[in-house]
């Protein structure tokens, strides 16, 4: 566990589009997929309306993430005829959801100084045509930007291009594959270079795809012998190669950026939504349906890296934890320390190099309310939003440290953004922009 010091030598770099400071917000959890920001008028303390710039109304619902560029905020829905009723909150409903109604699924363009909606466009209109999960949304996956255009995917529907102004580059769509249960897909494309990239595992047809990002032509597709799973892939970029590391619920596998499998790693519990992510020149990743196993990778993998009976390294896996995986919120790691969020509300902190608990497991006081938005970080705070819209700030130290609660008084599932010096936190009902109220400058 300890030999570490070649490996320490290979870092991770970052995303082609990824920048010094929190300028944007091009994909879910940021620039390099962490949860990451920096920034001064950035803000610890919130409410319905302290330290709120403005709350946009967006129509109908969606757990998808916003996205940011400049003054540009990107942002996904579904929109029923009907009225829109809460989704449930709490626990595990059992069970689906078939919407007979007409839905519109929507990207809109918001303002940033004034949260104004700018442009609106409808990529597909008709009755949905799976089942959800009575907890899911029809508008899961977070959209992707790179500054001169912005992509939408809708889970058993396509993908769909458009430039900064809204108009249609080009769109792909696939067939509708059945999920369990009939809950509904979950993951989000990537962005790296010229390519996109996605995961559709489901009940059927699971596969991996490669996009021309400019033209939306398939460049490769590789089938995956996986069932249903919501995991959004990752690229893992070290100075000896760049490869796509996927979750599934049979293997963890790894990619080039062709579609050749380099590594695959079984051990994992089955159902995950979390995505991968490096830090300290190792991968993290796991997969957690009643706390499964945790595991940091070293870079160079090849073959079967699973670990045989009673290990917890080998010559690729530094360290694992049995039962240290969350399975809806992604990792944060914050310098060596490495904080797992648990959907029940307990938080654990590990040694991001060693594996050794730096505090064990803590239990936040929810009142029931789960967590499946991902942490964030910044000033020395980490921050923990549930669905009920509360958001514990936590000391980002050795110890465990509860400083405030701040309460949106609504119902909150998707995971945050943060962008020059605001942070955007998408409920139920609408997207605010938080700020440290003295230092708004429109």
């Amino acid at each position: 566990m300890r030999q570490l010091a070649l490996t320490l030598l290979i870092v991770s770099t970052l995303p082609s589009f990824a920048l010094a400071e929190t300028t944007n917000w091009p994909q879910f959890r940021g620039a390099q997929s962490d949860g990451l920001a920096e920034g001064a008028t950035l803000p610890d303390t919130w409410g319905a309306t302290e330290n709120v710039v403005w709350k946009a109304d967006v129509p109908g619902w969606g757990w998808s993430s916003p996205v940011i560029w400049g003054d540009q905020i990107f942002v996904t829905s579904a929109v029923g005829e009907q009225v829109l009723q809460k989704p449930l909150v709490g626990g595990y409903p059992g069970g689906n959801v078939k919407p007979t109604d007409v839905h519109r699924w929507m990207t809109y363009c918001v303002d940033f100084n004034t949260g104004k909606i700018v442009w609106e466009r409808e990529a597909y209109k008709g009755v949905p045509p799976e089942q959800r999960h009575p907890k899911n949304s029809y508008a899961n996956a977070t959209p992707i930007t790179d500054g001169e255009r912005v992509y939408a995917y809708i889970g058993n529907i396509g993908m769909f291009c458009y430039d900064m102004d809204g108009n249609k580059l080009w769109e792909r769509k696939w067939g509708v594959f059945p999920m369990r249960g009939g809950w509904g897909p979950g993951t989000s494309p990537v962005l790296h270079e010229d390519r996109i990239y996605l995961v559709n595992d489901n009940e059927r047809e699971s596969f991996m795809v490669a996009l021309d990002k400019k033209t939306g032509k398939q460049i490769w597709r590789v089938e995956r012998e996986e069932r249903s799973n919501w995991s959004t892939p990752y690229v893992w970029e070290t100075d000896l190669r760049t490869e796509l590391v996927t979750i599934g619920t049979g293997k963890v596998r790894s990619y080039d950026l062709e579609g050749k499998l380099l590594w695959e790693l079984t051990g994992t519990s089955g159902l995950v939504s979390l995505m991968p992510v490096a830090k300290q020149g190792l991968l993290y990743l796991g997969a957690g349906y009643h706390y499964g196993p945790l595991y940091a990778i070293r870079p160079g993998a090849s073959g079967d890296i699973s670990l045989e009976s009673g290990e917890t390294s080998n010559k690729w896996i530094v360290w694992s934890q049995p039962r240290g995986s969350s399975i809806h919120p992604c990792y944060l790691i914050s310098g060596e320390r490495l904080f797992v969020l648990f959907d029940a509300g307990i938080l654990i902190c590990y040694n991001a190099t060693t594996g050794e608990t730096i505090f064990p497991r803590q239990r936040l006081n929810t009142g029931g309310g789960r967590f499946y938005a991902s942490p964030w970080a910044y000033d020395g705070k980490i921050f923990l939003l549930n669905e009920d819209g509360n958001t514990w700030v936590v000391e980002d130290g050795p110890e465990f440290k509860v400083l405030r609660k701040n309460s949106l008084e609504d119902n909150a599932w998707a995971t945050p953004a943060i962008a020059r010096g605001s942070l955007f936190i998408r409920t139920f009902t609408g997207l605010y922009r938080i700020q440290k109220a003295e230092d708004v400058d429109q």
